[in-house]
């Protein structure tokens, strides 16, 4: 590869019942689909298509060469529309999101309400290795996108994750320890439909774009910042 870049799914509807359930102090969010099937919201499906539009002004040189999307609902549509009829689109469900366990649905309050001992565990253990029962730690994550990479195959590869996944590309092709990479996504919001990505220069990969935005706002949508539970209340 000689680059790879990963955009984060439109908002969702499960963003926006997450940013609904915080603000109001409630212990629960209300989701009535599994994680795996909630749909993008309208203002979601706006960002896909203004990913479309900006692709199709995009030089075909500068497609990527293999798509890969995350198996959830949410990534899948957004890939569709910003890339419908790529010829390598594919899904890997080592890109899903990071599974949460018995704190599925929780808010940060629902979590210290219900389970304040896995909050003393994770001030022990620390957030890169918590894992909630039933559940995945970031570690856990980590190798699931270690094994991905190590199969991708292309000069250009294009991904369509999570907000924690703009996190651990950083800790796996930068070499970020363990704090600096806490600390970095303690102070960061990855915003919907925002791209990173990555060039190699010689034996290293340099970040090159950060969270970009603006492909969204010239073609027509706006960036929504939606916290992502897999990163904020666990």
């Amino acid at each position: 590869m000689e680059w790879i870049g990963v955009i984060r799914h439109g908002e969702s509807l499960g963003n926006v019942a997450r940013e609904v359930a915080e603000s109001g102090g409630h212990e629960v969010i209300d989701i009535p689909e599994r994680d795996a099937d909630v749909p993008l919201s309208p203002a979601g499906v706006d960002q896909g298509r203004a990913l479309g539009r900006w692709f199709a002004e995009m030089p075909r040189e500068q497609w990527p060469d293999v798509v890969v999307a995350s198996p959830y609902r949410r990534t899948i549509d957004t890939a569709a529309l910003a890339l419908r009829g790529h010829p390598r689109m594919l899904v890997d469900e080592r890109l899903r999101d990071r599974e949460l366990g018995v704190l599925d649905l929780l808010t940060t309050h629902g979590v210290a309400a219900r389970y304040p001992e896995e909050l003393i565990r994770k001030r022990r253990l620390g957030k890169f290795y918590h894992r909630p029962p039933g559940g995945e730690s970031w570690a856990d994550v980590t190798l699931r996108l270690r094994s991905l990479m190590r199969d991708l195959e292309g000069r250009r590869v294009l991904l369509f994750a999570h907000e924690i996944t703009h996190f651990l590309l950083r800790y796996l092709l930068e070499h970020l320890p363990e704090k600096d990479l806490l600390a970095y996504a303690h102070n960061s919001l990855v915003p919907n439909g925002a791209l990173t990505s990555w060039r190699r220069d010689g034996d290293l990969w340099v970040l090159e774009e950060e969270f970009q935005v603006d492909q969204l706002r010239e073609h027509g949508a706006e960036p929504t910042e939606t916290e992502d539970a897999t990163i904020r209340s666990t």
